[in-house]
């Protein structure tokens, strides 16, 4: 950290804003474009207004028109550029980044899906990044260099200043996925023994905070955190009062290990616009903001929903090499063809069942189905429940009761559904329980397996959301075919 500036009793550990304050770092609070009606006098959509720039900077492109293409990019915001960069291919994403103004490459870099970031800090030297960290964000900035290279990112930081590079080399000390890792070092802190006025007067000489701030970290001599003290406090209370006398000393600081998504859940529970993180001994390393927290909640959403469906996180490219996109499906495709082939095994125990009774071919698809889907509720919920630490060995016993309950209900009033269905379409009344009677059986099967199955995945270091749609469904199909043609070849032949 560096010297404090001016008074002992202060202490500023960067300068206030990482930001240069001109107007690159006002364009993420822009106005959008307006919207204008279309040829029906219907106004479009964000997604249609994004899609007709992405159709007019590649029509620019095309034609060898970058005057024009600098034009549209120069009329978006920087959020709006870096969404419309993502939804581009490879080389054409190379060729609209080289028309977007230098001046703004920064910022829309650190807005930019990991992925693609990467890809276009392959085609930049070493000193052109370092010149685009010194208007970031010391948290923006280390998300960058650890898409690059490691020797890549050694040369940017020997190019950096002095403080910077050390405020980032404390940043990068820790894993992006831990608090330390998403820190950022542009705090302001005070001590505990000074009045609110002497506060007020230091940040009138400062004549800005770091963005985010909405309260100043109270630290002692050793630089320990102590507090919070809020720019309320400031504003509103007595000037003659003490630091000591208005923080907030129960704010709770952040150790640096912490995962990422407890840091995400401490946030979104206690309602956080910033957070102090600190070391095994209380010294205080930097602060957290809320917008990191979007970010952290932004991709594990999105890592969520590809993993579900077996894809790995560069899938999110929508543009990914053909060779690297399939060798990333190649493994879960197995997969699920070893579980086909299991549910293929079972239905040929049945094959003399079947050649009999047309109709029990005809139906056990939909036994199956209705297990799937059952199960699959209750497999999110279950899965939710533990990734945000509500769910438990102490009351995982209550949710499997109550998912079995819900099993039991559902079950008894479809089964009374598909019997009357069965009966109508096939004249049969005995097909008709049976059916009834399998599809009962498979809904209790699938909310018992939809509450078990994430625990015994997760017990087995496998992560719930990736395999924990594939096995569930394997336990559906195997028992749905398994009930349905067992009790039909027994009471029906």
């Amino acid at each position: 950290m560096a010297a404090a500036p001016g008074q002992q009793a202060f202490r500023s550990s960067a300068p206030v804003s990482t930001r240069p304050a001109t107007a690159q770092s006002k364009n993420i609070y822009d106005t959008p474009m307006p919207k204008t009606p279309d040829a029906s006098g219907a106004m479009p959509d964000e997604q249609e207004i994004l899609q007709q720039q992405i159709d007019e900077l590649r029509q620019a492109l095309q034609d060898e028109k970058p005057e024009r293409a600098r034009a549209v990019l120069a009329a978006m915001p920087s959020p709006e550029i870096a969404r419309l960069l993502e939804g581009l291919p490879g080389g054409e994403r190379g060729q609209a980044w080289d028309t977007v103004p230098m001046e703004r490459q920064g910022e829309i870099l650190a807005g930019l899906e990991d992925h693609v970031r990467a890809g276009l800090l392959t085609g930049m030297d070493a000193r052109r990044i370092a010149e685009l960290a010194g208007t970031l964000a010391t948290d923006d900035v280390a998300d960058i260099l650890q898409d690059l290279p490691r020797e890549d990112a050694d040369r940017v930081l020997l190019l950096m200043d002095r403080q910077p590079r050390e405020q980032l080399v404390s940043v990068l000390a820790y894993p992006e996925d831990q608090a330390g890792g998403l820190m950022n070092t542009d705090v302001i802190t005070v001590r505990a023994d000074v009045s609110l006025e002497a506060v007020g007067r230091y940040l009138r000489k400062l004549r800005q905070v770091p963005e985010g701030t909405d309260s100043l970290i109270v630290v002692d001599k050793e630089h320990r955190y102590m507090g919070l003290l809020s720019l309320a406090s400031v504003l509103t209370k007595e000037a003659e009062l003490s630091v000591a006398e208005c923080m907030d000393s129960t704010g709770r600081a952040i150790p640096a290990d912490m995962p990422a998504r407890e840091v995400a859940r401490l946030f979104t529970e206690f309602d956080l616009v910033s957070a102090p993180v600190v070391d095994a001994g209380g010294i205080l390393l930097g602060r957290i903001t809320v917008d990191d927290v979007v970010d952290v909640i932004h991709k594990q959403a999105g890592r969520a929903v590809m993993s579900m469906a077996g894809l790995k996180e560069e899938e999110k490219n929508l543009f990914a090499p053909v060779l690297a996109s399939a060798r990333s499906r190649f493994f879960w495709l197995g997969i699920n063809l070893l579980t086909a082939f299991l549910a293929a095994w079972v239905i040929d125990w049945f094959q003399t069942s079947i050649e009999k009774l047309v109709a029990l071919a005809v139906l056990m698809p939909v036994v199956a189905s209705m297990g799937g889907i059952a199960g699959s509720q209750t497999l999110t919920v279950t899965i939710r429940g533990l990734a945000l630490g509500h769910l438990g060995r102490a009351n995982a016993r209550l949710l499997l009761y109550k998912e079995l309950a819900v099993g039991l209900l559902n079950g008894l009033a479809w089964t009374v559904v598909v019997a009357a269905v069965a009966r109508a379409w096939f004249g049969s009344m005995e097909l008709g329980l049976v059916f009834g009677a399998a599809l009962f059986f498979n809904l209790i099967v699938a909310a018992g397996a939809g509450v078990a199955i994430p625990f015994l995945l997760r017990r087995s270091g496998i992560d719930p959301a990736i395999a924990g749609g594939v096995v569930l469904t394997t336990v559906t199909d195997i028992f749905g075919f398994l009930s349905f043609l067992g009790l039909g070849t027994i009471l029906l032949l």
